[in-house]
């Protein structure tokens, strides 16, 4: 009877998000739903897919005018956002990504890897797939993801009201259809459009600012006086002179 009751204690215990080890409770990774579980700790230093993995779900906290690179390298980047991210949700701030920030990670997303606000439908909303494009449909693919989650950041510091996309993947075909540029970042996958709903657009573009987006274009710049064009380029770019950007 001692041995059943001491095996079901572990049990909860794990469910909690704990073990014991030689008598010890230590913590443990929270499980996942369907789509990635962290095995173990990441700071700074740290390399490999699990922090690539991190990188992606924390891509919308570089701070104002940054990007953090998608490289699985946990540097100092990296852990400047998993603090803004952790002090975003009102976890405890130290910059290590430990059970309980995969854990507000886990809440936030979906089977599918996308954050519970937003689908891949929204950012390919042109096309019947994710080729066509400038880059391959995997690599469009991914930098939609990377995009939702930037989003996602937005979304929550905007108040966890809903933000309205427009556009996001477009094949060479559609991104013909709709007039866009010949080189658009939408042809990469990494752009998103956006619409005014519970925020003006102005409020948009500012906000964007701070949530990895080195292109962001609007109301005075020629064709974007209905949305806010939101991008990943490789060098900042921000134009919406109706916002004072």
């Amino acid at each position: 009877m001692h041995g059943r009751i001491t095996r079901l204690l572990v049990a909860l215990l794990v469910g909690l998000g704990t073990s014991v080890v030689g008598g010890t409770l230590v913590a443990t990774p929270a499980q996942a739903d369907g789509c990635y579980t962290w095995g173990r700790t990441l700071s700074e230093g740290a390399s490999g897919s699990d922090v690539r993995q991190l990188q992606i779900r924390v891509s919308g906290y570089p701070g104002y005018g940054k990007a953090i690179a998608i490289d699985g390298a946990y540097g100092p980047a990296t852990k400047a956002a998993v603090t803004r991210f952790q002090r975003a949700y009102g976890l405890g701030v130290d910059g290590i990504a430990g059970p309980e920030t995969f854990g507000k990670i886990y809440a936030l997303q979906d089977n599918d890897c996308t954050p519970v606000n937003f689908s891949y439908a929204e950012l390919n909303n042109c096309n019947s797939s994710w080729a066509g494009g400038r880059v391959s449909a995997a690599r469009a693919k991914s930098n939609a993801l990377v995009s939702m989650w930037k989003l996602q950041a937005m979304r929550h510091a905007l108040g966890d009201q809903p933000i309205r996309v427009t556009s996001g993947f477009r094949s060479v075909a559609c991104n013909n259809r709709v007039g866009g540029a010949p080189n658009s970042r939408h042809l990469y996958g990494d752009a998103a459009d956006l619409g005014a709903g519970p925020h003006s657009l102005c409020t948009l573009a500012k906000r964007a600012r701070y949530h990895g987006f080195r292109g962001i274009l609007g109301p005075g710049f020629p064709g974007h006086n209905d949305h806010i064009h939101a991008d990943y380029r490789s060098s900042r770019y921000w134009d919406a002179p109706n916002c004072g950007i």
